[in-house]
Formats: structure tokens, sequence, C-alpha cells
């Protein structure tokens, strides 16, 4: 399709042709499509901006894997579809192994989706050869590696399902999570909650994790001033605001 670039919702619609053009080829499940159209409503909400609120989870997000020993990130189909190169850059800015990690899961799709991994720029992912079980999961997203998810301290899990991150966290693992509702049992159960669209998250992410990486002392400052409750009650209330100024533009 060719969509004019002057089109007020150019980005979107590239997003959705290219999403649909990966379900396709067997990356993105169908119902992925219907977790972005999710997404895409709460980022109405939000004003299809980046909030305050989501400027300081990312930071803190980026201090976190910075902090971290062992750093993972994970990948479904919907986070490689969205964007794959950013996640990798962040995954080298921080020091972070990939694993990809999906609920529809098949050698087939587990496959094709490492080799896009790779098509983009990553040199290592993990998750075709799993050795070890998130517990308290039965689905297939318990299966993992043990040289990533597993073992790791901190996780950043973008579009993520709830009952894995609560079994995340259940592990004593830093949970970050780019979700932009931020009533979802996700948002609730991560340590760091990022509602913002993705591809915001990363740019921001990325640009913090520079900024931050040679200093300890920032980091530690970032972290001890943020609350993940404060920050998704600020969240909340950046969507009622965003609500009433739509209202107040009609009278």
């Amino acid at each position: 399709m060719d969509i004019p670039k002057d089109h007020p919702r150019y980005d979107s619609l590239v997003t959705r042709e290219r999403l649909t053009d990966l379900v396709e080829k067997g990356l993105v499940t169908p119902t992925g499509l219907i977790s972005h159209g999710r997404g895409e409503a709460f980022d109405y909400l939000l004003g299809e901006r980046t909030t305050d609120a989501a400027l300081e989870a990312e930071k803190a997000a980026a201090a976190h894997l910075l902090n971290a020993k062992r750093p993972v990130i994970c990948v479904n189909g919907n986070a490689a579809a969205l964007d794959a190169k950013r996640l990798i850059e962040l995954a080298s800015v921080t020091n972070s192994k990939i694993e990809v990690n999906i609920f529809h899961r098949t050698e087939e799709r587990m496959v094709s989706l490492i080799r896009y991994m790779k098509e983009n720029g990553a040199e290592n992912v993990l998750g075709g050869t799993p050795d070890a079980r998130i517990p308290g999961l039965s689905s297939d997203r318990a299966l993992c590696t043990n040289e990533g998810i597993f073992s790791s301290d901190v996780i950043l899990v973008p579009i993520e399902d709830g009952d894995r991150a609560e079994a995340l966290v259940r592990m004593n693992k830093i949970v970050i999570a780019i979700d932009l509702n931020p009533l979802s049992r996700t948002s609730k159960a991560a340590s760091v909650s990022i509602a913002d669209e993705m591809s915001r998250a990363l740019i921001n992410m990325i640009r913090f994790a520079k900024e931050l990486k040679n200093d300890e002392k920032g980091r530690k400052n970032v972290l001890s001033a943020f609350s993940n409750a404060v920050n998704r009650t600020e969240t909340m209330k950046a969507i009622c605001d965003n609500l009433m100024s739509a209202t107040d533009d009609k009278k």
C-alpha cells in the first residue's frame, strides 16, 4: 500500500501494514494485531506522545539495565515487528542479551523470529534451544534458556503477557515493561512500567543509557527518586487530563 507521507496517521498506518505483512510471513500472529490495536487505543488516550511520567520510567529503566549483572531483553513477535533495530541497539548499549520468547510457539516461528532479529543486526539471539522453565507457568512462555531469561536479574519485556510478568517478579527479577495500558496486570506487576509506544520508549531509553553509561552516581540518583506506584498514578492522571482537555476544546 502506497501511504502518502503527509498523511496525519502516516507512522501508524505504516506500522499496521508492516504488522500485517509479518502476519503473512508467520512472525506475528493474528491475535498480535488485536494486541497492537488495543495499545494504539491507549496511545490515543495518552495523546500519542511521551508523557513526563513515561520519560521518568524510561530513564529508570535505562539505569536498571546498566546496573544489571545479567540484563536480558525479551522479544516476542510484535516487539520484533515494531522495532527490531532499536531493540538490538538498546541491547548493545546496555550489554544485554536478547532472547525470543513467544506465547504461540512453534519451531518454525521461533526459527523465523531469531533469523529476523539476526537479519536486523543481532549477533546472538537466545531462545531457540530452551533448557529451563519459568516456574508457575503452564504455557510455552515458560520455556526459556538458563543463559538468558532464567538467570537474568533485570529483564525488559515489551508488550508482555501479565501472567509471565507476574511469574518473573516472583523470581525476584527487576521487570521492566513497555505497555501502553497502565491498568494491565503487566503494568501493575512490573518494577518499572513504561506507558509509551515502543519505538518512542526505545529511542529515549537508548539516549538515557548513553548518558548514564559512565555515571554510576547519576544512575543511583535516578533510581532512588523513582517510584513505580507514583509513576503509574501520574500516567493515569495524564490520561484524565488529556480527556478533559479534549472535552474543553469542544466548549
